[in-house]
C-alpha cells in the first residue's frame, strides 16, 4: 500500500455577494494551477466595510493538495 502526502496552503478569496462566493472563488482559481486538490476548509469569514457598508466579503481557506515531490 502506497503512503500519500498532501501540501496544505492557504488562500483568501474575496467577493460583493457573499461568503459562499469568496471561498468557491479561491478554490477555482487555485485549481486553475494547483493539480490534485483534496479538501477545502473554511477558517475564518470576515467582510471589508467602506462608509460603514459590507463592501466585500473575504473567506481565508484552507487547501490541501497531492504533494509530489518528484522521485
Amino acid at each position: 500500500m502506497s503512503e500519500s502526502i498532501y501540501k496544505v496552503i492557504e488562500l483568501i478569496g474575496t467577493s460583493t455577494v457573499s461568503w459562499e462566493d469568496a471561498a468557491k472563488s479561491a478554490v477555482e482559481k487555485a485549481s486553475k494551477s494547483l493539480k490534485n486538490l483534496r479538501i477545502a476548509e473554511i477558517k475564518e469569514l470576515d467582510m471589508k466595510i467602506e462608509d460603514g457598508k459590507v463592501a466585500a466579503y473575504r473567506a481565508r481557506v484552507n487547501v490541501s493538495f497531492k504533494y509530489d515531490g518528484g522521485s
